[in-house]
């Protein structure tokens, strides 16, 4: 019956993201009110039948009573396992309350608005084409136009059916698009995805459609290209591109047509082929879109051949490039006819409103590259080492996880962050410093970099280096005839010594926005630097023991540019003595992840000009392909079928005091400090069952505890705006993290968190899956739209304006995926991650630490990221959870696992002694399971326990007192269903019995008179 059950609810469980555990768990856990159920409804079947052969007056009495008395069963067992195996999920979903009020939507659209007003970047205008002042007539090419990308899929995803169109953006604007263009291109598309539909064309392997609907050239026909110059001597073109979870972008689009894409860089040496099945792609069925080796951010076929004969019939073209990715984007210096060109990545509701202002001029455009526009990607550092790398040597230990824990994956895989501290523009202007690379011949667009309808100067004024910072004046003057807005960003050099600390030649240290200047008028920004900002982190212990941060002893470069390559104005300063340490930690950070997360690799070293370039970052040779055997010792012991917790615990540590009599509720709590001795009196009251339910119930929700007072929350995806599955409660789809990072404005990221955080607090629900802020490592990976950019600065900024924002609407934002979870290939496998521990503190988890260092509420958490760091993974690794986080910088929040599907390695009992507070799933697999035996795990659920308590305590849930003081929505909904249902069943029993006596009577004294 109950694998009966499993395969008729499968289907729909899977679509809302539910695991086969899960599945299985809610239905064994049901099964047993469904029997009686099941025998209610058999035992009525049996008394109709029954029913017949009774006395005919009282044939109708049974037959009422059985169907009464089934459905009162029915009643009884659905609310008791409503609210008993239900009940943690479903009171989530019915205690949720309202929906986004019309003002706050309002509000929320203005915002996403004026960042995409900042943040889409003009980096051509040629014979300053834009703006089109005289808004008129303009043709619009490109597929795309009438289907583009507003953000990305999955957990970053949004409601998009209220959104604004790219056309009505421009139409808004002014502008009268060519409505036969648009039907071409809608037409096409219906038709080609109907001819799909019908197997007729196209290769269909999975889930994620990237297919590009663009109309191969013979569309444009003399007749079409007549009727558009006609229309307007001005040409747009609209290029986009998307991405999502759960999949990194395809490098050879030709093989994905086809159907042979396999993203293993050398599978002829790796026998457990990992070929990956996610991506839909229906070509025009005449000839490949792509030509062998070319990835999906390079132009399709179709593409190129509409751009020759747009470029070919028009002398002024505007590409709007509408890409959550950067693309190779050198071909617009091909075509003389490409005079502007806009970068717009997923603008969210009604950012194509702001594209429309740009183009006509009504705003000037300031936005600023969040990341490095290369020429060629198979050229850059990382590309031969990413994606997928499987181990061939595992099949046995694969076999024997998968026998233990159905959910497990399939694959055990590395990938090599062999380029180390030298991401994105610190390899390029560090190898130019080092005369290693032609620049020009390799970067198009530098990071940071973007243009104006005006021009603007910037000076250095009273620098002054202090003991601990230097401090100084940036004036920023308009020298153009447009008003307009100006970035400044704040670079460091720092003295490097060959083969000593590997350090970048130029980091961003900060940066800010300037309020509209008029031309002819100035603004002043003020900076003050902290010296211990420039610091490096010396994990080969060159100089400093153990490892740790070090600022050396030299001369220093303060510059502002106006992108990581082009100096406006420096500064030099000297420290006089090597400063080891840092005063903003709360615990000096040393050595801890370097025993094992650099594995048996060689990283990429300015040394002698970066002289191991070469064989540094060619792809990973075939030895690597086989586990060691130091590493299998390592891996086994954390995985499901090995994972021994009672060799864990400590024989010393000592059962703490569970289930004492309630004397305090988490309301009395709210406020204090995280230290305080109340703490661990409510903590007491705790049963062991209560903490282990209260740690594996995390799944976008934290349960109600009875025993403290605290009341079930709600955790919603959010990194672009309130999108909740389980309580249907979606809010307005904000811009990308990118659209947001390319602003360069603190405040505006201030102020969609305001926003966003007020969308929350309208429907009741505090918790937040967001923002996330991994780093693009690469232009592949396929949620680099949900992250803010290639330089952990640039987006540390911006996430702790957007954290400080939602927390001061009581929200608890879950700043996520802690950590180097760049890539989306593996991630639910053993994706082993290495890289120095230098690369990664002060690249991936830069922006972690500085959103953590500036937050101001008590109410904070954080998601684990599911791959590992060498051969731990992030969800129970102690030193990155624990040592980092919590002892260096000072983090009293929990955390939460990415969604729990045990995937062989996400064991409870493992995660809570490493400090993951949180299990993001149901409860549902063996590996939830912890014994009741262990002091040292009891104590570690303890821990976990407050942690979950002390943000929820301090959130917008407890904001107005004790929400526990009355009946919640869920139990007020119960009662009324129960006492209105009950009444009606008693009183229709208690009406069919009244008659059914007085019709006996009436015979009886019949019977009597004859």
């Amino acid at each position: 019956m109950v694998d009966l059950l499993v395969n008729m609810l499968r289907p729909i469980f899977t679509s809302l993201g539910v695991s086969e555990a899960d599945l299985v768990t809610y239905v064994t856990g049901c099964a047993p009110y469904i029997y009686v159920i099941l025998a209610a409804i058999v035992v009525m079947i049996v008394l109709l039948i029954v029913a017949q052969r009774a006395k005919k007056g009282s044939r109708h009495v049974v037959r009422w009573a059985s169907v009464l008395g089934c459905l009162a069963v029915i009643l009884i067992c659905v609310t008791a396992m409503c609210f008993g195996p239900l009940k943690a999920t479903l009171s989530v979903v019915m205690n949720a309350k309202g929906a986004v009020a019309e003002e706050s939507a309002k509000a929320s659209k203005d915002v996403v608005t004026e960042i995409a007003e900042e943040g889409i970047v003009l980096v051509k205008n040629d014979d300053n084409l834009l703006p089109l002042s005289n808004a008129g007539n303009i043709n619009v090419f490109g597929w795309s136009s009438t289907s583009p990308i507003y953000g990305g899929t999955g957990s970053g995803a949004a409601d998009e059916s209220k959104n604004i169109s790219l056309l009505q953006g421009l139409a808004d604007a002014g502008f009268t698009t060519n409505s036969k263009l648009t039907d071409m291109y809608v037409q096409y598309h219906d038709a080609a995805a109907a001819k799909a539909a019908a197997g007729a064309s196209g290769v269909s392997i999975g889930a994620a459609d990237i297919t590009l609907y663009q109309p191969p050239v013979d569309y444009y026909t003399d007749d079409v290209m007549k009727q558009t110059k006609e229309f307007s001597d001005t040409a747009v073109i609209v290029i986009s591109r998307g991405g999502g979870e759960g999949y990194d972008l395809p490098t050879d689009m030709n093989a994905v047509i086809h159907g042979t894409y396999d993203v293993a860089q050398q599978v002829s040496i790796a026998p457990d082929k990992y070929a990956y099945t996610g991506f839909t792609y229906k070509n025009n069925g005449a000839v490949d879109d792509f030509d062998p080796g070319e990835s999906y951010l390079e132009l399709s076929n179709p593409e190129e051949d509409m751009i020759e004969k747009v470029c070919s019939n028009f002398d002024n073209v505007v590409v709007v490039v509408n890409a959550n990715n950067t693309m190779e984007l050198d071909w617009v210096d091909r075509y003389p006819a490409i005079k502007s060109v806009l970068l717009c990545p997923g603008p969210g509701v009604s950012g194509f409103e702001a594209l429309g202002e740009i183009m006509n001029g009504k705003v000037n455009p300031s936005g600023r590259t969040a990341d490095t526009f290369v020429k060629d990607f198979k050229a850059t550092p990382w590309y031969n080492n990413s994606g997928n790398f499987s181990y061939n040597n595992v099949t046995d230990l694969k076999q024997a996880i998968a026998a233990a824990d159905p959910a497990y994956e399939g694959n055990m895989a590395f990938v090599n962050y062999v380029e180390g501290i030298y991401v994105g523009y610190k390899f390029y202007e560090t190898a130019f410093a080092e005369g290693a690379i032609n620049y020009d011949e390799i970067v198009q667009y530098p990071f940071g970099y973007g243009m104006s309808y005006s021009s603007f100067s910037q000076e250095i004024q009273n620098f002054k280096k202090g003991s601990d910072s230097v401090t100084f004046d940036v004036k920023v003057t308009n020298t153009g005839k447009v008003a307009g807005k100006d970035t400044v960003e704040v670079y460091y050099t720092p003295p490097y010594t060959n083969g000593g600390i590997e350090k970048s030649a130029v980091n961003l240290v900060d940066f800010a926005k300037t309020k509209t200047i008029e031309p002819g008028s100035s603004e002043t920004v003020s900076f003050t630097i902290k010296l211990e900002d420039m610091a490096s982190y010396d994990s080969s212990a060159i100089k400093v023991n153990g490892g740790g941060y070090i600022l050396e002893a030299g001369d220093y470069e303060i510059s502002i540019r106006s992108d990581s390559h082009t100096v406006l104005a420096s500064e030099k300063f000297t420290v006089e003595s090597d400063v080891v340490n840092r005063t903003s930690d709360a615990k000096t950070a040393t050595n801890v992840l370097s025993d094992y997360c650099e594995g048996d690799v060689t990283y990429l070293s300015r040394a002698d000009h970066f002289a191991n370039y070469a064989a540094v970052t060619a792809a990973p040779a075939e030895s690597a392909y086989a586990m060691s055997d130091a590493t299998r010792a390592q891996i086994e012991p954390i995985t499901t079928p090995y994972y021994n917790s009672a060799s864990l615990d400590n024989a010393s540590d000592q059962m703490p005091t569970l289930s004492a009599k309630r004397e305090l509720k988490l309301a009395d709590l709210r406020g204090l400090s995280y230290d305080d001795p109340k703490w661990d009196k409510l903590l007491d009251q705790m049963s062991f069952e209560d903490m282990t339910t209260l740690v594996n119930m995390g799944g976008w929700q934290t349960v109600a505890i009875d025993s403290v007072g605290k009341v079930a929350t709600s955790d919603s995806d959010g990194p672009a705006g309130l999108n909740n599955f389980l309580t249907g409660a979606s809010g307005t789809q904000f811009a990308v993290e990118t659209m947001l990072a390319q602003t360069w404005n603190k405040q505006l990221a201030a102020d969609m968190g305001e926003k966003m955080g007020k969308e929350f607090e309208d429907v009741g629900q505090y918790g937040d899956y967001g923002p996330a802020m991994n780093t693009h490592r690469t232009a592949f990976a396929g949620r680099n739209f949900e992250y803010y950019s290639e330089d952990g600065v640039l987006g540390g900024y911006l996430a702790a304006a957007e954290c400080n924002a939602l927390g001061a609407k009581g929200v608890y934002p879950y700043l996520k995926h802690f950590a180097l979870n760049d890539q989306e290939w593996n991630r639910c496998t053993f994706l082993l991650t290495y890289t120095t521990e230098q690369a990664a503190r002060e690249i991936y988890l830069k922006p972690f630490e500085m959103a953590i260092k500036a937050y101001e509420y008590p109410q904070i958490a954080m998601m684990s990221a599911f791959n590992f760091i060498g051969t731990k993974p992030c969800c129970a690794n102690s030193d990155l959870l624990k040592t980092i986080l919590r002892e260096e910088w000072g983090f009293k929040g929990l955390v939460e696992t990415d969604y729990d599907g045990s995937y062989g390695f996400m064991i409870t009992d493992n995660c809570v002694r490493n400090g993951n507070d949180l299990m993001l799933g149901f409860g549902a697999s063996t590996t939830n399971v912890v014994s009741n035996q262990s002091a040292t795990v009891t104590q570690a659920l303890r821990e976990s326990s407050k942690n979950i308590l002390y943000v929820t305590g301090n959130s917008g849930y407890y904001a107005n007192g004790d929400p526990t003081s009355g009946l919640d929505k869920m139990t007020t909904t119960f009662i009324t269903i129960n006492v209105i249902a009950g009444v009606i069943i008693v009183g229709l029993f208690a009406f069919i019995l009244i008659r059914w006596r007085r019709k006996m009577k009436a015979e009886s004294a019949g019977a009597h008179e004859a």
